[in-house]
């Protein structure tokens, strides 16, 4: 028995790295195909409502499927709707329609940090030293990204949006962790994501009222870097790529390895969004941002995979890992 499963581990893991590289591959290339659809004439928010509502379609089986949760888990998928997919898109979307996509990306990598802040001064948790570390190598690297020596070069705006994509993905970690330790009766990560896309365009249709869209964007090209593209081709990767796709193999990834591995992998996003942006779309990042970029994700992988320390067995707690990995897959749609 220890034999056969040991010799399907190293496939598994193979496998879970193979799909794990791909999720992040998909995810990254979201803001990239998103970017020439809104330079074209498309409003941020349509944009977002596009892909929300598109990948809600192709999800609609699944969330058939699951509609015990709807009455087990109210909250978590309302949680899910409003702030990982409707709150975290219009942020993101906004952001990068004002600043460069891999800046825009590496702003939202603050999340891990700002989870060990919530953890440590509201929850009152204690929280590793190399956590803390983790999150100093997150902001130094941060203020090398946006170049505080200039005075904040990026538009503010921009830059606030961004943060404020990295606040939602704290409110959804926050929402999620109130019930993570359910245990065999936990949701099934493809039916939140179903019914948060659900609940995420049924909210994004009210706020951003699709019917005044020019529609007429979608029968033309966007201008990738001075290529025409078909705006329909940007729109399909958008919807079926860098959403369903992504979250679909990036849940099986996690659960083929372990949170800390699944989590590096995860980390590789912002280097594709960044790569991608750079040969596509002509945004050049200078040196000290790509060192800057690369502190970033180092200092946020250290905070997300950091666990914290013993508790007392007075407590009745034991050790256990910090949910950032965990929940990175499910959190959003970057």
């Amino acid at each position: 028995m220890h034999t056969s499963e040991s010799s399907q581990a190293g496939p598994g893991k193979r496998v879970g790295l193979g799909l794990a590289l791909g999720s992040a591959v998909a995810f990254g290339g979201s803001g990239v195909a998103a970017k020439p659809l809104i330079e074209a004439g498309l409003d941020p928010l349509h944009v977002v409502w596009l892909r929300v509502a598109g990948a809600a379609l192709v999800m609609l089986p699944v969330a058939v499927r699951h509609r015990p949760l709807l009455r087990r888990r109210p909250a978590l998928l309302a949680g899910f709707g409003l702030l990982a997919v409707a709150g975290v898109q219009a942020c993101y979307f906004g952001a990068l329609s004002r600043i460069p996509v891999g800046v825009a990306l590496l702003i939202e990598y603050l999340a891990p940090a700002l989870i060990l802040g919530w953890v440590r001064f509201v929850q009152r948790r204690p929280v590793t030293r190399a956590a803390v570390f983790g999150v100093v190598l997150a902001v130094g690297g941060l203020a090398c990204v946006v170049e505080v020596w200039s005075g904040l070069s990026f538009d503010a705006l921009g830059l606030l949006l961004a943060l404020g994509a990295a606040c939602c993905q704290v409110g959804y970690f926050v929402l999620s962790d109130q019930g993570s330790d359910a245990g065999d009766d936990a949701p099934d990560p493809l039916g939140v994501i179903a019914y948060g896309l659900l609940i995420g365009a049924l909210v994004l249709s009210v706020l951003v009222r699709p019917w005044t869209m020019h529609w007429s964007v979608l029968t033309g090209t966007a201008r990738m870097n001075g290529t025409p593209v078909a705006a329909l081709a940007l729109l399909a990767w958008i919807v079926l790529i860098s959403t369903v796709l992504a979250y679909v193999t990036g849940v099986v990834s996690v659960r083929l390895l372990s949170p800390q591995v699944a989590g590096v992998v995860a980390s590789l996003e912002a280097v594709v969004a960044t790569v991608l942006a750079w040969v596509l779309l002509g945004e050049h990042l200078s040196v000290p941002q790509i060192i800057g970029g690369a502190v970033v994700l180092v200092g946020a992988f250290i905070a997300q995979s950091s666990t914290p320390a013993r508790r007392s067995p007075a407590a009745g707690g034991e050790r256990r890992p910090e949910k950032g990995v965990v929940l990175s897959r499910k959190r959003r749609l970057g």
